[in-house]
């Protein structure tokens, strides 16, 4: 027997997909890989924050409480998933990891370590972040300290009184060395190529609700001069400091190579008073530190890898032509390779990734609630 719509995934984009289509009628099965709903934001740095206003960044038919903070904590989020699991009544079969997804005519099969299961339609959406990159630095198997990659990394505890080499110069690298010198670590963040960095906040107003409300409207060169000029008010000549001024201003490098400006919480007014120490990229390691590219070499006590994470798509999804050359869906609301496939999660906004989900999800619902799957 088919199963009408199978969702796979209850994280945030799962769950919205299966909240949307049980409002319009559509009883899906949600699969989940790990134990529980959430289970990846369970996974993250202890540290972590939403960089979005929670106003914004509820799913569908639930906001977030009224006593979370603006900006809601790792606990929060997670508390708040498991409520609105609760709320539409969404019991994903846990434990249940998807290995492949393929056409079966007008209809699709789902394959897991446990089965397959047929369906009419399928939603994928297990998350931007499923698999971290393994990217290895030259020489890395050389180095003795402590390596590891952000995707381990809970709190900068461990890290005490050690010299710690971050790499990667995103939201996860420059949050993680501001939780590691919070923790009496002494980072230092390797920077490979320029990166936009704007405020989260600027004059009291979010950097989010900025974009939503004015950017997103204007001229894309008109938005990015505004993004680099709040910038660069905010934080003078960050090139001077080691980051250096990317090609592609804010809006660009998001909408062309799917690349977040740092938000910053703290980390620049870290490295304008030396605490935080900034290094060109990393040509090596050694087994005692890291050679950078501009030759310079030093000693590190550990190694963290915030190389970023990717969707894993390709392992997945065996639908010919449902991917991209870059591994993400040509097609996310159906229609394309395969009529009854569907994505959400995966495309990269200015405006919020979670606000992103909750259109796509309405979306994939309203379609598929035409279609009486």
């Amino acid at each position: 027997m088919s199963e009408p719509v199978i969702v796979l995934g209850a994280g945030p984009a799962g769950l919205a997909a299966a909240a949307c289509l049980k409002r319009r009628g559509v009883e899906p099965l949600v699969l989940e890989a790990g134990p529980s709903v959430a289970s990846s934001w369970r996974r993250h740095y202890a540290r972590l924050r939403l960089h979005t206003v929670k106003q914004q960044s509820h799913l569908p038919g639930m906001p977030f409480p009224r006593e979370l903070p603006r900006y809601p904590a790792r606990a929060d989020v997670v508390a708040y998933l498991e409520a609105y699991a609760a709320r539409f009544e969404i019991a994903p079969r846990a434990g249940e990891t998807a290995t492949r997804v393929r056409a079966d005519g007008e209809g699709l099969v789902v394959e897991t370590a446990r089965g397959a299961y047929a369906a009419r339609a399928v939603v994928v959406a297990t998350g931007q972040n499923r698999v971290p990159n393994a990217d290895a630095l030259a020489d890395q198997a050389r180095f003795a300290g402590t390596l590891v990659h952000a995707s381990s990394y809970v709190d900068g505890a461990p890290f005490a009184g050690k010299r710690v080499l971050v790499v990667g110069a995103g939201n996860t690298g420059a949050e993680l060395a501001l939780d590691l010198l919070e923790h009496g670590a002494r980072p230092t963040l390797a920077v490979r190529s320029p990166v936009n960095v704007v405020p989260r906040d600027f004059l009291g107003m979010p950097t989010q609700l900025t974009s939503i409300r004015l950017l997103s409207r204007l001229p894309r060169a008109v938005a990015d001069l505004i993004g680099r000029l709040v910038g660069w008010l905010a934080f003078g000549n960050l090139a001077r400091l080691g980051f250096g001024r990317p090609a592609l201003g804010p809006l660009s490098a998001i909408e062309r190579r799917g690349r977040i400006p740092i938000l910053d919480v703290g980390t620049i007014a870290a490295v304008k008073r030396g605490a935080i120490a900034v290094r060109a990229g990393v040509a090596r390691l050694t087994e005692g530190g890291a050679v950078f590219v501009d030759g310079a070499e030093e000693a590190f006590d550990a190694v963290v890898l915030a190389t970023g994470y990717r969707p894993g798509l390709e392992a997945l999804v065996d639908v010919p032509g449902a991917l991209d050359g870059g591994g993400l869906p040509r097609d996310p609301l159906g229609g394309g390779a395969h009529a009854n496939l569907f994505f959400v999660g995966y495309r990269t906004v200015a405006t919020g990734h979670l606000r992103e989900i909750g259109r796509e999800a309405e979306a994939v619902a309203r379609i598929l609630a035409r279609s009486r799957v």
